[in-house]
């Protein structure tokens, strides 16, 4: 098989949540979450305006076989709305912080959203013919009167276009005390897992009135507190298990055979730290941003600041394998330590056969890094690659002081207000999204797709 990293691109599709590309935007339109469902022919982004778009891939047709893989839009719906915590005089944010598709049961999608507070289930479905011919109703769908009904027919349903109706089946709320920042879907397909700072609860899709406390890592006084959980997934396959990361850091992986409460991790896998290597910025620069299970589930894949880690889940000693993501950043710690960037949570992503792995950086780059060839590459989501049939071309950051080549980028002057941090691999071909700014990159390899 062709590696990605080797004929990246072949068709780019550029999608904005804008009337027009590269239009100004505001803060609302910012996208703050991108996810596949499980057959990849729907993609759903969050912004922080609380909207999510839906974008539904194109059949092939007879007449143009290579358009198979460009997406458009298929629904668009207000999520979440701004709220205020009268007890706690605070506001709701309406911004999507995580988006989780639900397999494909019948002819409707289902999805879950979630903001800050609450998390929600919505029905996607289609409906393409409506009902004629009621006894009891007029056209306008008023009640008739009785005593006007003289006969009786059978009502028969009549073609219409076709119309995507995005309804709210359950509204799951008022279960977390610190923020929502990451909900996931378990094996069995009934229950699923959301997790703030310093808690996670269980929840059954069906029940919206209680869940149950699964991890509480909150002290008795919150002047002990020395770490927060980032985020939290169930294995792929066995429904008992599941990962949570720290600030520190750290995975603990949880059985929820072992105890109701899972307090006591089964595994932890942690680095142990270089003393040589610490600085001021170590604990900020070591947190954990992100963790997915590959799709065997034998392996993690982790993203802190300045790496992505994946872990064996029968290792805890150390990370399998380490991929520099943008070390040349190590000397600008401190001035990215002031203008807060040195916080930003970037997210990481698996291709379909868990070979290549992909995640964000600054400047509108991205790195991809196949651990067979131990390859990688950085490309850019920009303005000049989103023409159809562009071909990627790799980019190379000099550090400060080395050597610059002709079309090299000096670190100097990378846009820190530029930062790919939400990315998505499709579950079995090779078409990744790209969430930068308000527009949605998406990049496809028909070679690879067709060989994958």
């Amino acid at each position: 098989m062709l590696s990605p990293i080797q004929v990246l691109c072949s068709d780019i599709t550029t999608l904005s949540l804008e009337p027009e590309p590269f239009a100004s935007y505001t803060e609302a339109d910012i996208i703050s979450t991108v996810e596949f469902n499980h057959t990849g022919e729907l993609l759903a982004t969050g912004d922080k305006g609380g909207r999510v778009v839906i974008f539904q891939r194109e059949p092939e047709s007879k007449s143009e076989p290579f358009s198979q893989g460009e997406y458009n839009v298929y629904s668009t719906f207000q999520s979440h709305e701004p709220e205020f915590d009268y007890l706690k005089s605070l506001e709701i944010e309406e911004k999507i912080n995580k988006i989780r598709w639900l397999p494909q049961q019948n002819a409707a999608h289902f999805l879950l959203s979630t903001n800050d507070k609450t998390i929600k289930l919505w029905k996607v479905s289609e409906r393409d013919k409506r009902p004629e011919g009621y006894n009891l109703k007029d056209e306008e769908g008023r009640i008739k009167d009785v005593s006007t009904v003289t006969s009786l027919q059978v009502p028969v349903l009549k073609p219409m276009d076709l119309m995507v109706e995005v309804s709210p089946r359950r509204v799951f709320a008022n279960a977390h005390t610190y923020h929502i920042n990451s909900i996931s879907v378990n094996s069995d397909y009934e229950t699923y897992m959301s997790a703030d700072d310093l808690r996670i609860n269980l929840w059954h899709l069906d029940i919206t009135d209680r869940s149950f406390n699964i991890v509480d890592i909150k002290p008795a006084n919150m002047e002990d507190l020395t770490e927060v959980i980032t985020a939290a997934e169930f294995h792929p396959l066995h429904c008992n298990l599941f990962v949570y990361s720290s600030s520190k850091g750290t995975l603990r992986l949880c059985d929820m055979r072992e105890a109701a409460l899972c307090d006591k991790h089964s595994k932890l896998f942690e680095e142990p730290e270089d003393p040589s290597a610490r600085s001021f910025f170590s604990e900020i620069i070591s947190s954990v941003s992100d963790v997915k299970f590959s799709h065997s589930g034998r392996y993690l894949l982790t993203r802190d600041y300045l790496t992505a880690k994946v872990w064996d889940l029968n290792m805890e000693s150390k990370p399998l394998e380490t991929y520099q993501v943008h070390d040349y950043l190590r000397s600008k710690l401190c001035s990215l330590y002031e203008n807060d960037c040195i916080f930003d949570k970037f997210e990481c992503a698996w291709n379909g056969s868990d070979s290549v792995i992909m995640t964000g950086a600054y400047n509108n780059f991205f790195r991809m890094f196949d651990r067979n060839t131990k390859r990688d590459v950085t490309l850019e989501a920009s303005r000049e690659s989103s023409k159809p049939r562009a071909v990627l071309k790799p980019r190379r950051v000099c550090a400060a002081g080395g050597k610059r080549r002709k079309d090299d980028i000096s670190v100097d002057s990378l846009d820190f207000t530029k930062k790919i941090l939400h990315t998505a691999w499709h579950p079995n071909e090779n078409i990744i999204a790209i969430a930068a700014t308000n527009n949605l990159y998406i990049f496809q390899d028909k070679l690879n797709s067709e060989m994958h």
